[in-house]
């Protein structure tokens, strides 16, 4: 009689969870702070814009134009970690077999993408870094000690409905055409939600279908942080929290099913 023993499924312990975690997310940190084809975009970007109508030309528009392009200008920043972070390179990822291969090692399933939002999240922290700097030192903008801390909490953590965001279409597109992808998506939201002119003096179709984009209502709470918004900002909030739990759930059921 042949009996087949049952073998025991080796656990990790939560010490080693938790290593594995942090390793994954300092890898992916790493790659891509080594990457200047991602990096340096994604930093001189909004950076130059800034420099460029927010220092050069912003006084010319009032005294409170740097400030409000500040917040624009911030908010532009911060997407580009997460649509691109997620959305191409995931895509490629999948494409090259990459995410196949991390689902095989011996690590916790959700330290891939936990490892890729912090790398998301670093980014946006050198962005907003980067912009207050700017602000405050060249375009002369003052802002107290708590507002600067608003504006840069708010702008680290509203990298995060993009980077969900990101992570649905690199569940939709093949790789070759993650870039074209998210750029048509990237640019038009900073367009339709006020980033680069003010809603006030676009079309009243533009400022009827604002309010649906998630870069809209980061906006609205920077210009807030930075002393210029009235709205409240639980609205908000709640509208991008939404966003994020919606964008990951149909993400995460697609990559179950797809892979």
């Amino acid at each position: 009689m042949t009996t087949i023993e049952s073998v025991a499924t080796p656990v990790m312990s939560a010490g080693r969870n938790v290593a594995a975690y942090v390793e994954e997310a300092r890898a992916e940190c790493l790659r891509y702070l080594r990457n200047p084809g991602f990096l340096l975009p994604t930093l001189l970007f909004p950076s130059v814009f800034y420099l460029m109508f927010g220092v050069l030309l912003g006084h010319a528009n009032g005294p409170d134009a740097p400030r409000y392009l500040l917040a624009s200008y911030g908010t532009f920043g911060v997407m580009a970690p997460g649509l691109f972070g997620f959305g191409v390179s995931l895509a490629l990822e999948r494409d090259t077999g990459l995410l196949t291969l991390k689902r095989a090692l011996p690590m916790p399933p959700g330290a891939y993408l936990i490892g890729k939002m912090a790398m998301a999240v670093l980014v946006a922290a050198i962005v907003s870094a980067i912009m207050l700097c700017l602000a405050i030192f060249v375009a002369g903008v003052h802002l107290a000690a708590p507002r600067i801390a608003a504006f840069f909490l708010l702008e680290v953590l509203g990298v995060l409905p993009f980077a969900a965001l990101g992570l649905l279409i690199a569940t939709l597109i093949k790789g070759q055409g993650a870039p074209g992808v998210v750029n048509l998506v990237y640019l038009p939201m900073a367009f339709l939600s006020g980033l680069w002119f003010p809603l006030s003096i676009m079309p009243s179709a533009i400022q009827a279908i604002a309010p649906l984009w998630p870069a809209y209502h980061l906006d609205r709470l920077a210009l807030g942080a930075v002393g210029l918004g009235t709205d409240a900002p639980w609205p908000h909030v709640a509208v991008l929290a939404g966003y994020t739990v919606v964008f990951v759930t149909l993400a995460m059921r697609r990559l179950r099913r797809h892979g």
